[in-house]
């Protein structure tokens, strides 16, 4: 039988440690408890990570560690379970959350459906959860039908702004005059139907900018409307 690596990651290494031993007597399962913040330092490989979802970064590093197809996939721990936060776990791409609360045997059907490819969520907040999914997918569909309202080079406008340029360097970066800048922004803004290009930028971020990765910061609001 071939087994299914885990690792534990959580704020309480005596909580990891232990659950860790629980699941290693189970024949198809092994699993090693890493502590935090040494985890994102350590160069193992499992099959599937239990993440503390309320450590400091953990999103981020669910984020990092679910960039690839052959990664490990992360099951989300947590003594609670607001679908917002679930709701940004799964889009970090973590594949399940569980409550800390529940038994021994809920947490074993779904690490082992996880390693199966299955996705599991709270049956209480499912619903709420899919709804705010949904939400987003319509919020994203809707920005790219905007945008595609845009021409190429006011889209290159606009990026550079995101990115945190200011108008006089978006100009020197595509070769274009500071009213030619100002012309393509006054475009923008109008199809975009916004007033200013503070809000014109923040569409942006929502729409074309992918969420920052560890260590990466994007460029704040004060910059970008320089």
């Amino acid at each position: 039988m071939e087994k299914i690596s885990a690792v534990v990651i959580d704020e309480e290494f005596t909580f990891a440690d232990a659950l860790a031993i629980r699941l290693n007597t189970e024949e198809d399962i092994t699993v090693t408890a890493v502590p935090w913040p040494a985890a994102t330092n350590v160069g193992w490989w499992a099959d599937i990570i239990l993440l503390d979802v309320d450590l400091g970064g953990s999103m981020q590093f669910c984020q990092a560690t679910s960039s690839s197809l052959d990664s490990a996939q992360v099951i989300m721990l947590s003594h609670t379970s607001e679908p917002a936060r679930i709701v940004a776990a799964v889009e970090a791409g973590a594949r399940a959350w569980v409550r800390k609360d529940e038994s021994i045997e809920h947490l074993l059907l779904v690490l082992r459906g996880v390693a199966r490819g299955e996705t599991w969520l709270p049956p209480a907040e499912t619903g709420e959860v899919l709804s705010i999914l949904l939400t987003h997918r319509n919020e994203r569909e809707d920005g790219e039908q905007v945008l595609a309202l845009l021409t190429p080079r006011e889209r290159q406008v606009l990026v550079c702004l995101a990115e945190g340029a200011s108008r006089l360097q978006v100009a020197e970066q595509l070769n274009l005059t500071a009213n030619t800048v100002r012309t393509h922004l006054q475009n923008i803004m109008s199809k975009l139907g916004v007033h200013s290009t503070l809000e014109a930028v923040a569409l942006t971020h929502a729409w074309l900018v992918p969420p920052a990765r560890p260590g990466q910061r994007h460029a704040s609001p004060q910059r970008i409307a320089e």
